[in-house]
C-alpha cells in the first residue's frame, strides 16, 4: 500500500511488522483489518476527506484492531460469546492499540493512535472507551466504526454465521443515530453497492 504523503508512507513501512505479527496471532483479525481499511478508504473518499486525512484514515483503519495482540488467547480465540469480565478485557483493545501505534513515535502516529482509540465510540455516547458522542468522535473513527461493523457481520465467526448484505444493511439502518453517524451511513449506503467488499446478497 503506497500513500500519497511520504510521512505516512514511512509510518506504514515501519509498522508493517505489526501487521505481520497480528496475522500470526490471529489471521482472521488481520484479514478483517485489511478489508476494513479498504471499506474505510472507499467511504472516506466518497465523503470528500482531504488527502492528508485519508492518509491518517488508511493507517488507523489498517491497525484498528492491533490492540488485540494484547488480549489473552483464552479470550481472543474463544469460540463463544464473552462473559462480562471477558468483555471488559476485550474492550481494552482500542486503548492498547492506541498505545502500540503511539509508541512508534513516528510522525503521524499520534493522529492515527487517537482514531484507533475511538473506533468503538457510539454516536449516542454509549460506546467506549471515553463515551464520546456525535461530532466529538473523530470523523475517521466514525468511518472505521461503520466499516468494522459491516465486515464483522459479513463473515462467519465462531459465534455467528455470515449475514447477507441485506441483513447487514437492515441492522446498520436500525443503528443509525445510536451506534453510527446517520450522515456517514447515508453515504456508505451508496458506496457499498459498488464496493468489492460488498457481502453476498443471498
Amino acid at each position: 500500500m503506497e500513500l500519497a504523503d511520504p510521512t505516512f508512507n514511512a509510518l506504514r513501512r515501519y509498522t508493517k511488522a505489526l501487521s505481520v505479527a497480528l496475522g500470526y496471532r490471529d489471521l482472521l483479525t488481520r484479514l478483517h483489518s485489511d478489508r476494513v481499511q479498504g471499506i474505510s478508504e472507499e467511504l472516506g473518499a466518497s465523503y470528500g476527506l482531504s488527502k492528508e486525512v485519508m492518509n491518517v484514515l488508511a493507517i488507523a483503519a489498517s491497525f484498528h484492531d492491533i490492540g488485540k495482540i494484547g488480549i489473552p488467547d483464552r479470550i481472543l480465540l474463544k469460540p463463544a460469546q464473552f462473559d462480562e469480565a471477558e468483555w471488559a478485557t476485550m474492550k481494552r483493545h482500542s486503548e492498547i492499540g492506541e498505545e502500540i501505534i503511539a509508541a512508534t513515535e513516528l510522525e503521524g502516529s499520534q493522529q492515527a493512535a487517537l482514531l484507533i482509540r475511538h473506533h468503538h465510540e457510539h454516536f449516542n455516547g454509549m460506546g467506549y472507551p471515553d463515551g464520546l458522542s456525535g461530532a466529538d468522535i473523530p470523523v475517521c473513527s466514525r468511518i472505521i466504526a461503520i466499516a468494522d461493523s459491516y465486515d464483522a457481520m459479513a463473515v462467519t465467526r465462531a459465534y455467528h454465521g455470515a449475514r447477507t448484505h441485506g441483513e447487514i444493511m437492515a441492522i446498520l439502518h436500525r443503528e443509525a443515530g445510536s451506534k453510527h453517524d446517520p450522515e456517514l451511513l447515508r453515504v456508505f449506503c451508496e458506496v457499498v453497492e459498488f464496493s468489492k467488499f460488498k457481502a453476498v446478497t443471498a
